[in-house]
């Protein structure tokens, strides 16, 4: 089978490679090795006939041969449903393996250029030592070292389900990178070890083989539990080398320019929302949370263990011949004290082992603290941790006593590392987020407010600028809205009825909501205050929303403003347009509450806001969605810095390019000065987790690439980089390319016959079939509308049918009447120098170049109806428009232009695509006809049409 380098247009390190020979060689030799391997696979175990039929196909499909295309359709069409599952396998299968093969060989490449370029830090670092040495920069060493003390890059894993490939899959292919990284084959004029070369293919003879026997398919949907381990799995890996080997030269580098580094800083963190998100799935209740964090801990726990074990092997320096300071000797005393339990035979052969006997200590209070939380049992002070800034603090112990006596190189060695991974990932590996929607809010405070009798008309028919006045004047008050119970049942609603017997507080559905809060604030008292921080509230449209929040959460007891407690930030999600055009309005009266902002202080002066790429862009179009997130981020800078707050921007970015995705590091140095203060939030989701991290060197490169963007723009985008006159006429021109664009994508979106079009020609009905995930693909209570459809599955639609509209739609409309303006200037101008413009071209080119409109028309004529097939050619004359309009601003004859390797390996792709999107035709056609006959559709034919939309994932590297 012939060779294809897959790529994808995540948010992960980019694919591009030199346009040189040898990498491009090695990368099809590889791929086109293991697709032998799968031949031979697919001989073994279904015989001779299957492999033929693949390669006829292929044929087929590559062929230039007027007429190949429909004969391959013919074929396929009339397969029988156990040939055409074995086939679409077959194809799958080997874009698993193409991907990997890609994965490995741009971990090469990013290797190599590691060696003859420098790393990504030290290239940031390097701009930033520059800026230092320049006397008319206002860059100073201690204005960096300032913002490194608060510098936080923070991942943040989402259970949002992107990712088709089932877990084990996932594993099965980072065995065959391992094997293929350490033992690629051979490949003309180089030599190789014959023992280790067979030992190595025949090992990924059985990973192929064992490959071809699992499964793709879920058999049931996962639960938020399992969405948790697959989570951990990552942050194990991660924990294990990636992490430390960053920290390690971020810390490295800074010190090359002069620039400490505090051991205990923690400039890389990761968070989560699984087992936090309860937006619109009714499966995470208050006690899953409970459940979750405490498989965190206990992961984390293990985690620690391991690299403290490797500590108390290593530090065996005698108290013979190094003195111990005298802190370190009275905190030893008082643990050996509080430890009975640790084995006498340690205290006798490490006795003049003070470090050894320390680390000792620190391993069983690990061990006891794995014991409390697997019991529920309350923290003991001496015995176990209740959080990673005790076990720190006795790492600090040990490490400033090496320091006073002659320990300097041991200290900032191991001990280092392992305090700086410690700071990192905690005793819970990452910091859960918890989200729920506004509505939810208000459902649970209107039942108290009404309940007290205050007002004259019920909450729910308040104005919200009214419901605003009432909610502030409430946190400013002290009086309770309600005695609420001391400990709500974890569950949030057995036990509600104890709260009033026959007339309760608060319905179930209120109750659940306000469980969220007392759960948090049991969570915080048994894990510690870093465990949840931020408080998301989804679909907020006005400060309502969020003193909403507060006042839940001061009835939970997280909140107490005249006690000076404020337990959890509020973060507004701003998710679509309407909410983007009022950032600075909300967040200015939010700011301006002298409550409001007395919490924000109580939580260090930083205000968190989320932004959301996905809604805004389903409800825009992508040149809106990206351009007045844009604006929102300065408004929100200009809000925040008047009212002497630091901003923290949170964005939600997705995995395509239609929610936000494309590669972090551009991403983060194309956002406007000032908005990055040392601090900055990602979400990381679905096919983007595994793609970023399942192989550690990529892991690493990624880590480090969104370490040293956030650093760069923190230090040196402090100030405008272009001048006034100049961004604002490009913010005119933009401004103008922006409304044209969406007023184009409102006429498709609002066309009354969309929703019967995209359910037609894409197989969106088939997402929940997938099991992908635990929440529910569409909002409750939305109905048939494609209002209530999340982004993922509208994106999911257009990307499977190879439409891709939300990646480009209205983009050629806005460029072209910037150019009938006579901005023709403005844009080279743009195009030149203004990041943010060039990457967001960048992202629309590389959704262009995978959109297929040659093999969406054949979903519109198989499966759409005649009066609905208008929508396709508007659709076809956008994209066509896009396409010229694109390459007028860059300047190229052709999309990539600039990066001939990665079009070649698309156009590679289609050729095993088209395969599987023929069948996804033929079997859709099939089953809607069985639906429409009133009949129950073959298992087999729902079965191999969910093998479908797997390989078309494969084959793309995106789900939605």
């Amino acid at each position: 089978m012939e060779e294809c380098a897959a790529v994808a247009d995540t948010d992960a390190v980019s694919t591009s490679a030199p346009e040189t020979p040898a990498p491009d060689a090695a990368l099809r030799g590889d791929i086109k090795a293991l697709g032998e391997l799968l031949g031979q696979t697919l001989v073994r175990q279904e015989g001779q006939q299957l492999l033929d039929l693949v390669e006829q196909i292929r044929a087929l499909t590559r062929s230039a041969e007027p007429g190949a295309g429909d004969e391959a359709q013919a074929r396929l069409a009339e397969l029988d449903l156990s040939t055409a599952i074995r086939l679409v396998r077959a194809f799958s299968s080997y874009f698993y393996l193409a991907n990997v093969t890609e994965q490995v060989h741009r971990a090469r490449e990013l290797h190599a250029e590691r060696a003859t370029s420098g790393s990504w830090l030290s290239r940031a670092v390097d701009r930033i030592g520059a800026a230092i040495e320049d006397p008319e920069s206002k860059v100073t060493r201690d204005w960096v070292e300032e913002v490194v003390n608060r510098l936080s890059a923070r991942p943040v894993f989402t259970a949002h389900p992107t990712e088709a490939a089932r877990r084990t899959i996932l594993g099965k292919l980072r065995l065959i990178a391992q094997l293929l990284d350490a033992n690629p084959f051979p490949q003309p004029g180089t030599a190789a070890d014959p023992v280790a070369q067979r030992r190595a293919e025949r090992r990924l003879q059985e990973l192929v083989e064992s490959l071809w026997q699992t499964d793709e398919l879920r058999v049931a949907r996962p639960e938020p539990t399992d969405e948790a381990r697959n989570a951990l799995y990552y942050l194990d890996e991660l924990h294990g080398s990636a992490v430390p080997d960053v920290l390690d030269e971020l810390a490295a580098e800074l010190e090359r320019i002069g620039v400490r580094l505090p051991v205990d800083a923690r400039p890389l963190t990761f968070g989560s929302w699984i087992g936090g998100d309860r937006d619109g799935n009714p499966n995470v209740t208050p006690l899953l949370t409970l459940e979750i964090l405490a498989l965190q801990h206990e992961r984390a726990v293990d985690d620690a263990l391991k690299i403290v074990e490797g500590l108390r092997n290593s530090l065996s320096t005698s108290n013979r011949i190094a003195s111990i300071t005298p802190e370190l000797e009275e905190s030893l005393a008082k643990d050996l004290a509080a430890l009975p339990d640790i084995p006498a035979r340690y205290k006798r052969l490490n006795q003049e082992e003070p470090y050894r006997l320390k680390a000792t200590c620190v391993r069983q209070k690990l061990l006891n603290t794995r014991k409390r939380i697997g019991k529920g049992r309350a923290h003991v002070p001496g015995q176990d941790y209740l959080n990673g800034e005790e076990l720190v603090a006795d790492l600090l112990l040990m490490r400033d006593s090496l320091l006073a006596d002659r320990g300097e190189l041991i200290a900032r060695g191991s001990l280092d590392q392992v305090i700086r991974t410690v700071s990192a990932f905690g005793l819970q590996l990452a910091t859960l987020d918890v989200r729920e929607h506004a509505d939810a809010h208000h459902h649970a405070i209107g039942q108290l407010i009404d309940r007290l009798g205050i007002e004259s008309w019920r909450y729910e028919d308040m104005p919200r600028e009214y419901r605003a006045g009432l909610l502030a004047k409430e946190l400013r008050s002290r009086r309770p809205l309600a005695k609420l119970p001391e400990k709500i049942h974890r569950d949030g609603v057995e036990g509600f009825d104890a709260w009033g017997g026959a007339a309760p507080l608060l319905d179930p559905a209120a109750a659940k909501t306000f469980g969220v809060f007392t759960a948090i604030r049991e969570t915080i008292e048994r894990f510690g205050p870093d465990v949840i921080e931020s408080y998301i509230i989804s679909m907020c449209r006005g400060v309502d929303d969020v003193y909403a929040a507060a006042l839940l959460a001061r009835e939970a007891g997280l909140i107490d403003l005249r006690g000076g407690r404020a337990q959890i930030g509020f973060v507004p999600l701003l998710e679509q347009v309407a909410e983007l055009r009022q950032a600075d309005a909300i967040l200015d009266e939010l700011l301006s509450d002298p409550s409001y902002r007395k919490l924000v202080r109580l939580r260090g002066d930083v205000q968190e806001i989320m932004l959301g790429y996905s809604d805004s862009n389903k409800d825009a179009g992508i040149a809106t969605s990206q351009w007045e997130i844009h604006l929102a981020q300065r408004k929100l800078r200009d809000v925040a810095h008047r009212h002497g707050v630091r901003l923290r921007l949170f964005h939600g970015r997705g995995g395509t390019v239609g929610r936000g995705g494309g590669p972090t590091h551009e991403a983060v140095l194309a956002q406007p000065w000032g908005t990055l203060e040392g601090e900055i939030k990602v979400t990381e989701q679905g096919e983007v987790i595994s793609d970023k991290y399942a192989l550690p060197s990529l892991a690493r490169e990624n880590l480090e690439l969104t370490v040293a963007a956030t650093l760069e723009a923190s230090v040196l985008h402090i100030g405008p980089r272009q001048s006034a006159d100049a961004l604002a006429r490009w913010s005119a021109a933009m401004a103008g390319i922006s409304d044209a664009a969406y007023a184009r994508y409102r006429t498709l979106a609002d066309d009354p016959d969309l929703p019967r079009y995209f359910l037609a020609s894409t197989p969106v009905d088939q997402l929940g079939d997938l099991h992908l995930g635990s929440r529910p693909s569409r909002r409750p209570d939305s109905g048939a509308s494609l209002d209530g459809l999340r982004a993922i599955p509208w994106v999911f639609g257009w990307t499977q049918s190879r439409q891709i509209v939300p990646g480009w739609f209205g983009v050629g409309t806005g460029l072209a009447a910037a150019y009938a303006a006579g901005h023709e200037d403005v844009l080279a101008e743009m195009y030149a120098d203004w990041h943010f413009f060039r990457n967001f071209l960048s992202n629309v080119a590389m959704t262009l170049a995978k959109t297929d409109l040659r093999i969406a028309r054949l979903y519109v004529e198989q499966l759409v109806p005649d009066e609905l097939k208008r929508i396709f050619d508007t659709i076809v004359e956008e994209h066509d428009l896009t396409v010229a309009q694109v390459l007028k601003v860059t300047g190229q004859t052709e999309l990539l232009g600039h990066d001939p390797v990665l079009a070649r390996t698309l156009q590679i792709r289609d050729r095993y695509l088209d395969p599987i999107s023929y069948l996804q035709v033929a079997l859709l056609k099939r089953h809607r006809e069985a639906l429409a006959a009133g009949e129950t559709p073959d298992p087999q034919l729902s079965r191999a049409l969910l093998l479908t939309v797997n390989g078309v994932a494969a084959g793309l590297r995106n789900t939605g």
